[in-house]
């Protein structure tokens, strides 16, 4: 099944390397990683749904609920699901057509915008500003994380990781 709505994985130089070294380790080991990058990611996701409340779009405060945590080993969150991803996408980033119900021929003629903003290109409104703003906290977080699993699992370990 494709994957549907919005998900960012936050990467950083060294995260390979951080993953790579957990082949090493017991399957534990990388569900332990997974559920600490959640709860890492949890705290995020009020922040990300105030940003899509105080958004100028109407359509981001009914994506704001949809935030959440998505499973993975570095931090990701989502938003959105199989029936909200346009309407995630419009509210993030704008439109400059009408779509869905919006392009039917009796609103050819209107000159309203259906995300109430212009498209914005690679210019996010709500989401991607506020998990960029967030990202580097995050991410020293997640290392720091990463390194306290590593050592739960390689204690009395010699061969070390």
């Amino acid at each position: 099944m494709a994957k549907t709505g919005l998900t960012f994985t936050i990467r950083e130089s060294g995260v390979k390397e951080t993953l790579a070294a957990f082949r090493g380790l017991p399957k534990e080991a990388n569900k332990a990683l997974r559920q600490r990058s959640k709860e890492l990611v949890a705290a995020l996701v009020p922040k990300v749904q105030s940003a899509a409340m105080a958004a100028p779009t109407p359509q981001a405060a009914l994506v704001a609920p949809t935030v959440r945590p998505a499973s993975d080993r570095v931090p990701a969150i989502q938003a959105g699901g199989r029936s909200a991803t346009a309407v995630v996408f419009g509210s993030e980033f704008g439109m400059n057509r009408h779509s869905g119900w919006y392009a039917a021929p009796r609103y050819e003629s209107s000159t309203g915008l259906q995300y109430h903003h212009e498209h914005t290109g690679r210019e996010g409104l709500w989401f991607f500003p506020t998990v960029e703003r967030e990202g580097p906290a995050l991410i020293r977080a997640w290392q720091r994380a990463a390194d306290d699993v590593v050592r739960e699992f390689t204690a009395g370990d010699t061969g070390g990781v």
